[in-house]
């Protein structure tokens, strides 16, 4: 899968990824008016998400959909989800279910089961929520880990591992230094390239995959040099605080190595003067263009 997220990431020339983390507070007026409901707010959700997808399918290659946005709608939340994937994945995107599982044993398998592997059912095997790829936790260690590289394995999926988030707390525990003279950042960054030595694509990247916050350049600099065969998700974008120039550190000589998020830059893009002109899906495509013009100006071109 990871073989496919860059060959889309050349073709397009852009690293970007649309976080569909959509918030009802996030939706145009006219399309919150009159509900008062939970399933009313899913439903909304779900057809924002379709026009934002519609209008960016073709320009970006992949979509982040995050879980907390929807569940906290409860059942027609999940429905919303499921849909927002399914829907995502027809429009042809690589699509990353961004729940940050974390478990050991049987109970990871199931979290793996239900995003990236198969459920079975009276010998029949069924995608629940079918996404390309998951991010994960893997602070339990390697048993919390194996049951999802074993579907990475058999379904030709990807996993994006929790290494240095960009959080401003983050470094609270994942810049403490080990005994060994390690930061628990470098740790972890070291379990993932070991646990994707058996997952290693054709353009040199592993299906095990990291994520390292654009927040924190020098921890990312430091993690790109650890970590030559593991692609990252960068999120921090926009929002959060970091720029183009700050996430460079994160892509190899090729102009590499990495697929950066922005959401509320990209839904939530019809509310900046800058796009007043277009409605919320258009706006949603001219920033899409503007963050691939910074993305290119810092990085240079992708696959050189």
């Amino acid at each position: 899968m990871i073989d496919k997220l860059i060959k889309k990431i050349k073709a397009m020339q852009n690293p970007t990824c649309v976080g569909l983390d959509t918030s009802f507070d996030y939706l145009p007026d006219e399309m919150k008016a009159g509900i008062t409901d939970l399933k009313g707010a899913a439903n909304a959700i779900t057809e924002f998400n379709k026009a934002i997808i519609d209008r960016v399918y073709d320009i970006v290659p992949a979509v982040k959909v995050q879980i907390a946005y929807y569940e906290m709608y409860g059942s027609a939340g999940i429905k919303a989800y499921e849909n927002t994937l399914k829907y995502a994945r027809k429009k042809s995107l690589t699509v990353i279910a961004d729940c940050k599982r974390n478990d050991i044993g049987s109970t990871a398998a199931c979290y793996s089961k239900a995003y990236i592997g198969k459920t079975v059912v009276n010998d029949k095997e069924l995608r629940a929520f079918p996404a390309d790829m998951l991010t994960v936790n893997g602070y339990l260690g390697t048993d919390g880990i194996k049951p999802f590289i074993d579907d990475i394995k058999s379904c030709d999926k990807s996993i994006f591992v929790l290494v240095k988030t960009s959080n401003p707390s983050s470094g609270e525990l994942q810049n403490l230094k080990l005994e060994n003279g390690k930061y628990v950042y470098e740790q972890m960054g070291e379990l993932v390239a070991e646990w994707g030595k058996e997952c290693m694509g054709k353009q040199g990247y592993s299906e095990v995959g990291a994520v390292v916050g654009a927040t924190h350049p020098e921890e990312a600099e430091n993690l790109r040099k650890l970590l030559p065969n593991t692609f990252f998700l960068i999120p921090g974008y926009g929002a959060q605080g970091a720029n183009a120039q700050m996430l460079s550190v994160c892509f190899d000589k090729k102009g590499l190595g990495g697929i950066v998020n922005n959401s509320r830059g990209i839904l939530c893009a019809y509310k900046n003067p800058k796009y007043a002109k277009f409605d919320f899906a258009e706006a949603a495509r001219e920033a899409c263009y503007d963050m691939q013009t910074d993305l290119q100006n810092a990085i240079g071109k992708m696959g050189k």
